[in-house]
């Protein structure tokens, strides 16, 4: 009996280990569960997957510029420092030139691809919290959410391109890095 239960899981450990994929075509669970949330990043600290697929990815990077552009709004009210809301009027304006971008990339693409801004449930969350706060409570948060969130963003950008399955998207989203990036650092200078 112990040979049977030996010889079983070790054939069920070779046949995982053959059928593993490359990183661009490896279909995670929490890709299942980023296209379920419409291909957003969920949160999983210990374990943040990327989106692989072209609508995923689409999708992940039009909620990351929505959550930025109506958090950065909502600093154009709320933050008192003028620090924050200088970053605010910058994280605006470039992330509405990346949807802008996105959008462009993407038009005309076979089969089509249609970017989807719904946030997902943790962007939601976030977003609800600053929206009770004012002042320097205010100021706190934002930074903090936007470290977290430009974070995030930029693990998915070059997760994406350098495992994506379109070319045109893996180009945008290299294309990104070096703004995220510097978004990014700007973000925790606010701290």
């Amino acid at each position: 009996m112990k040979h049977r239960l030996l010889i079983v899981a070790c054939g069920a450990a070779l046949t995982l280990g053959a059928c593993k994929k490359s990183d661009e075509t490896a279909t995670t669970a929490n890709d299942v569960n980023l296209t379920a949330d419409n291909g957003s990043m969920m949160g999983n600290d210990a374990m943040t997957a990327a989106p692989t697929t072209a609508q995923g990815f689409a999708n992940a990077a039009a909620a990351s510029d929505r959550f930025e552009i109506e958090s950065s709004r909502l600093a154009e009210s709320a933050a008192t420092s003028a620090a924050v809301k200088r970053f605010a009027a910058q994280m605006i304006k470039g992330h509405t030139d990346s949807t802008a971008k996105l959008k462009s990339t993407v038009a005309g693409m076979t089969p089509a691809i249609t970017p989807d801004d719904t946030l997902n449930a943790e962007q939601q969350a976030k977003l609800d919290s600053l929206k009770g706060l004012k002042g320097a409570d205010f100021d706190s948060a934002y930074a903090a959410a936007q470290v977290e969130a430009h974070q995030k963003t930029l693990d998915t950008l070059n997760a994406y391109a350098s495992g994506g399955d379109t070319p045109a998207l893996k180009s945008f989203a290299s294309g990104l890095v070096p703004v995220v990036t510097a978004h990014l650092n700007m973000a925790k200078g606010l701290k």
